[in-house]
């Protein structure tokens, strides 16, 4: 069966069988999650979660990164993991448009300051969660997607349930049952995208599959076949799916090494005309503008079509305006997308110089983008490969730059302390420590 042996894949891999690709990957993953969790920290929407947690006189077990509370397991991965969402900054799986890390990192690493595990468990519990995820997700993407589903929680949960269930230690009858009980929870509609609740569907995800994992411990019982069950996961909520991609290959191919990381805030959809608009920035003088034309991969419009947002999390599905803010400020970090810059009469007068053209033929890390001037010239440029995209990769540099610059709130010796230790993770003999920024 397609659940059981999944299990066993995951329970049969062990640290040493990982390849050092994979495992290097899984490092710049989890660090770059740490990033984006850290720097949205102080989002009012973690406010109110923290002050719910307060509420329910939550137990003080586990950390919540970039700030001083501590909370216990359950709202800890709820909290941090709906923080690492917030800013569209995190890592994302192209060929599913998933966001892996979202659902494990906070799994692994409440657990492991929970329990006082090493770096070395911890990472594997990582690597091989995102690994279960992203076939799952394989598995039922497109048609999944389409019909509504957001992809990063409703396979997140099974990818958190393996993590969780691996640290545990639990056994292959425990772990099948944790993945059923997971799976009953699968949950997160695009409905919400553009809210508060987006950033929530990877926090409750995690926090699902903890949960499962620790019901399945004491004995709950569950379904042995979730995943291909006539009335299971991929037969309820994907219309079209091919579950032999949950295993195929399995330690011979690593769906985690495609895991993309973004240097704009935003849905990757959008990085194409992100890269487009700040070259035509240094090129063409905004007085000389008549208006831009982007022409895009149908995607675009689907997810960010949003002509008149409202909010900085809208602005963040919309092409118009992060076209124009690109295009304005150079740039499209976490720092562009607030409520001011929407409201800004410059930005919406520039937003009225975007049109947008779908061309089905375009890929998903393209764009052709064309300024047409005044003097009725045009300027033409061609963007292959996002930067950000497997084409055009972040570098190691971009991403502790990216990392320092969201942690630039915390002391100079503890962004150095985490970037040096979740790049040697497998060698950090405890987490606890590292959870506060301490070796």
């Amino acid at each position: 069966m397609i659940t059981k042996e999944l299990v066993l894949n995951c329970l049969n891999t062990s640290f040493d069988e990982i390849p050092e690709e994979v495992k290097t990957h899984g490092k710049l993953s989890l660090l770059n999650w740490l990033g984006v969790t850290i720097g949205a920290a102080a989002d009012r929407s973690i406010d109110m979660m923290v002050d719910v947690s307060r509420e329910l006189q939550s137990a003080e077990q586990v950390s919540l990164y970039g700030r001083d509370e501590k909370v216990d397991l359950l709202m800890g991965v709820l909290i941090n993991g709906t923080a690492s969402h917030i800013f569209d900054y995190d890592d994302t799986h192209l060929d599913t448009i998933h966001h892996p890390s979202g659902p494990i990192a906070p799994v692994v690493l409440a657990l492991g300051e929970h329990l006082d595990l090493s770096g070395e468990e911890i990472l594997r519990a990582f690597i091989l969660g995102c690994e279960a995820e992203l076939r799952i997700a394989n598995a039922v993407y497109p048609s999944h997607y389409q019909l509504g589903w957001h992809i990063t929680s409703t396979t997140g949960v099974f990818g958190a349930a393996i993590a969780a269930g691996l640290l545990l230690k639990l056994d292959e009858e425990r772990l099948t049952w944790a993945l059923g009980i997971a799976g009953t929870q699968s949950s997160g509609l695009r409905e919400v995208f553009g809210t508060m609740t987006k950033p929530f569907h990877p926090g409750k995800a995690a926090q699902n599959g903890l949960l499962a994992a620790l019901l399945a411990e004491k004995g709950f019982t569950s379904s042995e076949q979730i995943l291909e069950a006539k009335r299971g996961f991929a037969n309820v909520l994907a219309p079209e799916h091919d579950l032999s991609k949950v295993n195929v290959n399995w330690g011979v191919e690593w769906e985690l090494v495609k895991n993309s990381f973004k240097p704009y805030a935003c849905g990757i959809v959008l990085h194409p005309s992100i890269d487009a608009c700040i070259y035509l920035k240094e090129k063409v003088a905004e007085e000389d503008l008549e208006f831009i034309e982007v022409t895009v991969n149908p995607y675009v419009l689907e997810l960010t079509g949003k002509q008149n947002p409202k909010t900085g999390l809208e602005g963040k599905f919309s092409i118009y305006f992060t076209a124009a803010v690109s295009y304005l400020k150079g740039d499209a970090s976490e720092k562009q997308y607030n409520d001011e810059n929407v409201k800004d009469p410059a930005i919406q007068e520039m937003m009225k110089k975007i049109r947008v053209v779908v061309d089905d033929a375009m890929k998903e890390e393209e764009v052709v983008a064309q300024a047409f001037l005044r003097d009725g010239t045009r300027f033409v440029y061609k963007v292959q490969h996002a930067k950000g995209s497997l084409g055009n990769p972040m570098t190691l540099e971009d991403i502790i730059r990216k990392f320092k610059g969201l942690a630039r709130d915390l002391k100079d010796s503890q962004v150095d302390t985490y970037i040096e230790s979740f790049l040697d993770l497998e060698n950090v003999s405890s987490i606890r420590e590292l959870a506060r920024g301490r070796k």
